[in-house]
């Protein structure tokens, strides 16, 4: 925890962009935790959980949808702390590549998630 807030200082004093990077994902990611839990349906009997491009749309139960919120608290945390890590073993330009990669699987989530809430 010591190399972490050592590591959170010097991002803080010298990578202002980083930091800001890891707000916008921590924050995206609870959009995106919010969403996916009120867009949970217990009450349905079977709700679309997959895409497949020979099968089309598949079935399932609504529980399968928690992979939604569970990503969304992977991005959210993990990722931060993983990105904490990078910068401290490669250096800044690594770690905004990393953050920015997933930026954009929080986005691509999220798109995969109203795809599957249209069609259910």
């Amino acid at each position: 925890m010591k190399i972490f807030k050592e590591d959170f200082i010097k991002l803080y004093q010298n990578e202002r962009g980083i930091i800001i990077l890891m707000i916008f994902n921590l924050l995206l990611s609870t959009t995106l935790f919010i969403f996916a839990i009120i867009h949970l349906n217990p009450n349905a009997p079977v709700v679309k959980v997959g895409y497949g491009d020979i099968g089309g749309y598949r079935d399932g139960n609504w529980m399968d949808m928690f992979t939604f919120p569970l990503l969304a608290i992977i991005f959210g945390i993990l990722h931060n702390l993983l990105a904490t890590r990078i910068f401290h073993k490669r250096g800044g330009g690594m770690t905004k590549f990393f953050l920015l990669t997933t930026t954009m699987l929080i986005l691509s989530s999220f798109l995969v998630l109203i795809r599957l809430l249209g069609e259910g």
